[in-house]
Formats: C-alpha cells, structure tokens, sequence
C-alpha cells in the first residue's frame, strides 16, 4: 500500500515538515554541529501554536531515540 504525501491536506504536510526538521536538528545537535539554542530560535521562528508543539514533540522524541535526553 502506498500513499501519495502530495494529496495530504496543507496541515498534514506541515506536520510531516516540522518532524523532519526536528530529527535533523537533533542530530545536529547529536554531532556537535548546533547548539541547543537552535531549537529554541527555530521553535520560536513558528507562529502557530500547535505546529510549534508538534515540533517540540518531535525534538523531545528524538533527543530519546538518539540518547540526548
């Protein structure tokens, strides 16, 4: 079964935007090559409130699955 991202709705989309964005963040981070402030600035770089929260999941479950947390 596949499914095609591109007919998800906009909110959707964006979801899967932000997770990605947060799982390079954190390994970044994981290699030294940013630094913790960035997930606050990029964080607060996301007007809606809801999309920041997934994206703030999103580092904090990533920071547990590379062992940052």
């Amino acid at each position: 079964m596949s499914i095609n991202l591109s007919t998800l709705p906009t909110k959707e989309k964006n979801k899967i935007e932000l997770d990605k964005q947060a799982s390079f963040l954190v390994w970044k981070l994981r290699e030294a090559k940013a630094s913790p402030d960035e997930v606050t600035h990029n964080a607060d770089k996301i007007h809606d409130p809801d999309e920041r929260q997934v994206f703030l999941d999103s580092v904090a479950k990533y920071k547990r699955v590379m062992g940052l947390a």
